[in-house]
């Protein structure tokens, strides 16, 4: 029974080896540029092993997202639940704004980004699942935020679901627009020129929208 434990510990160990090592080649080299016999090399083990745990690149790829994209579901900011109760909507807004944007303009997921928005054809499942678990998920918990504001009288919100996408892409339009066209060490930001792009989306949000 012991023996059995330990050789599916190992086993889960092995698995999770190549994953880690998929996501790093791929971030690196894109889908298209890396090989299994890479990412065999990289987890430091036999292609066999890669073989026997994945039964191609395609299907590795497909875990692999499908892993990090219930990593994103399962995280979460306090103001997620406590915005629609706030005594100070412009403060608590900026803290959420100033999160989101560091959040999102994370090296490593921008270059996720990038690598799903060109295998969105190849894989447009896992592509509709991103879409899904990220900007979707983020709409409907703005939108909940702004129906609740609206009727304490904080914001004048006629569609909470429009105004959901307006607060959103007012925070990371202009940098995530750039991260996706230039080369991912030229577009990433300071830390005090993401809070300045984050605050400025508020203060427009809020002249719009404020009561």
């Amino acid at each position: 029974m012991e023996a059995a434990h330990e050789d599916g510990g190992r086993t889960a160990r092995k698995r999770r080896a190549i994953i880690d090592a998929a996501r790093t080649l791929f971030l690196q080299h894109g889908y298209a540029g890396t090989s299994m016999d890479d990412i065999a090399a990289l987890a430091a083990v036999s292609k066999q092993t890669v073989y026997k745990h994945f039964a191609d690149k395609q299907r590795l790829f497909t875990e692999l997202i499908t892993f990090d994209i219930a990593q994103v579901k399962g995280s979460s900011h306090p103001l997620v639940t406590e915005m629609p109760y706030t005594e100070d909507l412009e403060r608590d807004l900026r803290i959420y704004a100033r999160r989101h944007l560091a959040d999102v303009m994370q090296a490593p997921l921008l270059q996720m980004r990038r690598i799903l928005i060109g295998e969105a054809d190849r894989f447009p499942e896992l592509a509709r699942a991103w879409y899904a678990s990220g900007p979707e998920r983020g709409f409907a918990i703005f939108a909940g935020w702004f129906e609740a504001l609206d009727r304490r009288g904080l914001l004048r919100v006629a569609d909470p679901m429009l105004a959901a996408q307006h607060f959103n892409w007012l925070v990371l339009s202009i940098p995530l627009n750039k991260a996706m066209a230039y080369p991912i060490k030229e577009s990433l930001l300071s830390e005090r020129e993401l809070e300045f792009y984050a605050d400025e989306a508020v203060r427009v949000f809020l002249a719009a929208y404020g009561a």
